[in-house]
């Protein structure tokens, strides 16, 4: 679908690239001719991830880094530039989750998840700052967030607070870095049937069919769906937009709207 020199010249660093939607869009990334540097806490998975995708034929390191640590942040971009001679995208994937009445949520429970994507995507985007804007293509900084974060997220109030706070802090980047051509955009994914998360929670449970007529399209999305729309934000095509959310979910939150 994309040229394969779509990303050359380019280098990404990727928070969760080892699995999931993070590992899909740096396959997609090392694919269009970007290096990729895959962070994360697990240094055994984004490892054997970096060497697949180099086996493949990509450019791809590893580094292990919790992003609720400035300092080991701070590290992996270092790293990054270190290993690639620069810095041109900024993938804040990273993120924790897990379902609680809001009245029963603990204070950790609740800081826990507000450090991991919410501090977490302000210490990438704050480490990478000074190596973005020397980019010498101009720089793009996604963060995948959801819908819900947007309209609300009972039983994840943890989750949707940090998800809606990433989404101001995007905009508020895109103008104070606008100048220094540096692009903040954030991708809303619906629900993506090809991730462990989907097939756990819908699938496994029987409630597949339900969760697939929430949609307007009336099917699960694919993390394919997610990779796209991180390629067209970060190359070239997508050169004059800054400060949007890309929702790409198949319709789920107008239909919900609509309801």
């Amino acid at each position: 679908m994309f040229a394969n020199d779509t990303l050359k010249g380019r280098t990404a660093l990727i928070t969760g690239g080892g699995t999931g939607i993070g590992l899909e869009i740096a396959t997609a990334y090392a694919k269009l001719g970007a290096s990729v540097m895959l962070v994360g806490r697990n240094e055994e998975r984004v490892q054997a991830a970096a060497k697949a995708l180099t086996e493949a034929g990509g450019v791809a390191g590893a580094r292990k880094a919790d992003v609720r640590n400035y300092d080991d942040v701070k590290a992996a971009v270092d790293a990054t530039v270190e290993s690639f001679g620069s810095l041109d995208i900024l993938l804040n994937n990273a993120a924790g989750n897990f379902v609680c009445p809001t009245a029963e949520l603990s204070p950790r429970g609740w800081q826990t998840v507000i450090d991991i994507d919410l501090n977490g995507t302000f210490h990438c985007c704050h480490a990478a700052y000074p190596h973005l804007k020397q980019s010498r293509q101009g720089a793009s900084i996604i963060s995948i967030i959801t819908m819900l974060g947007v309209t609300g997220w009972p039983q994840a109030a943890h989750a949707a607070a940090a998800k809606g706070g990433i989404l101001s802090l995007s905009r508020t980047l895109a103008v104070e870095w606008g100048g220094d051509d540096i692009r903040v955009n954030t991708i809303s994914p619906g629900p993506i049937g090809d991730t462990e998360g989907v097939q756990r929670m819908y699938i496994e449970t029987g409630r597949g069919h339900l969760e697939e007529k929430k949609t307007a399209l009336g099917r699960f999305g694919r993390k394919e769906d997610i990779a796209n729309a991180a390629v067209f934000l970060a190359s070239g095509l997508g050169a004059y937009v800054t400060g949007e959310n890309l929702i790409v979910d198949g319709g789920r939150w107008l239909k919900y709207v609509a309801s």
